[in-house]
């Protein structure tokens, strides 16, 4: 057995074998201290691989380095672009009389990694049980280039399965997204970003639509903007994450103060964007609203529920919907139980 630990969005594996040192157990702790269920203070190998068994339950997907055992696609690696990693898979619910609705899946990785792979076999399944069809989405990385290009990447996708949703029989108008960590905040920006389409445009793409009916999110960031972060988490001196300096193409300190950079973090940030016609949300975390302070790792502060419950808080003044979970915020009504629920009622209705 194998458990994984996240750092923004890129993954680490562990064998609990190795989790007999104190050092170790008590720098899981650290990170994780929902993992102590008994309260005493101190973390067992046991209590360390109840929680990380019982969190990749919840995240649904599968483990790292595995194959998953996934229905094969309708069609793989559909290109949307001229790169490699500009394709997408697509599973089509089989015998379908109407066209379907859609959810896209898009990964994480901190923009400097991951793989449409790793999308979730069992919401698959879910998804065509219910005659919704599936896709999952790779896009460009930040060893290629910085911000906007996968927000954009995933864009053009999009607007690629629009194009062809005749020939897929898919609704076009029925199309949602979710992922983790970087495919939450991606599908966040896809979701309240202004329109991409250009109805003047010679490529018939192009002038496809980029909106979508609803968002749901696995650990996802609201905002990439390091100014939010200090404010939110009440510490100034907290330091930008390892994924964003190639996110936004930094060189050297001074190009944080950069009003280039300063206008990019403000872009990229979805809460930007945020207007009342936009879509409902369904925000998952899997760590408990702790402390944050100059010391806490980032791995920790990117991936944590305040960022939901800021965005949920700006969602809520415009009356959109937005559902926020975690170990320890329970949200008063909550109809749906999962995102992935929560999805599929919401492409359907």
């Amino acid at each position: 057995m194998f458990f994984s630990v996240c750092n923004f969005g890129v993954s680490q594996e562990a064998d609990p074998s190795e989790l007999t040192t104190g050092d170790r157990l008590g720098g899981i702790l650290k990170r994780f201290p929902a993992t102590d269920a008994n309260g005493d203070g101190t973390l067992s190998r046991e209590e360390a691989v109840s929680f990380f068994k019982k969190r990749r339950e919840a995240m649904k997907t599968p483990r790292v380095g595995e194959r998953a055992e996934r229905p094969e696609p309708s069609h793989a690696n559909v290109r949307y672009g001229e790169h490699e990693r500009q394709v997408f898979d697509l599973w089509l619910v089989p015998d379908a009389t109407e066209p379907t609705p859609l959810v896209i899946f898009i990964h994480g990785g901190g923009f400097r990694s991951g793989d449409k792979r790793i999308a979730s076999a069992a919401f698959i399944e879910k998804c065509l049980e219910a005659g919704v069809s599936f896709a999952a989405m790779n896009y460009r990385l930040s060893d290629v280039g910085p911000y906007p290009m996968m927000m954009e990447d995933c864009a053009r996708g999009l607007q690629t399965i629009r194009h062809r949703a005749a020939e897929w029989n898919l609704n076009s108008e029925k199309i949602a997204s979710y992922g983790g960590s970087a495919g939450a905040g991606i599908s966040l920006w896809l979701g309240f970003h202004e329109d991409l389409a250009d109805p003047e445009s010679e490529d018939p793409i192009a002038r496809q639509s980029t909106r979508l009916v609803a968002v749901g999110t696995m650990n996802g960031q609201s905002s990439y903007d390091i100014s939010d972060f200090r404010e939110w988490f009440d510490s100034p001196g907290l330091q930008p994450g390892p994924a964003l300096p190639a996110f936004y193409q930094v060189e050297s300190e001074s190009d944080w103060e950069s009003e280039r950079v300063k206008n990019l973090m403000k872009e990229a940030s979805s809460i930007n964007h945020l207007t009342e016609d936009d879509v409902p949300v369904y925000m998952m975390y899997s760590r408990p609203n702790t402390l944050v302070t100059e010391e806490t790792e980032s791995s920790v502060w990117v991936h944590h529920v305040k960022l939901g419950l800021k965005l949920q808080e700006r969602m809520e003044g415009l009356e959109i919907e937005c559902i926020v979970t975690a170990p320890d915020v329970i949200p008063e009504n909550d109809p749906y139980g999962s995102f992935e629920d929560f999805l599929i009622e919401k492409v359907k209705g």
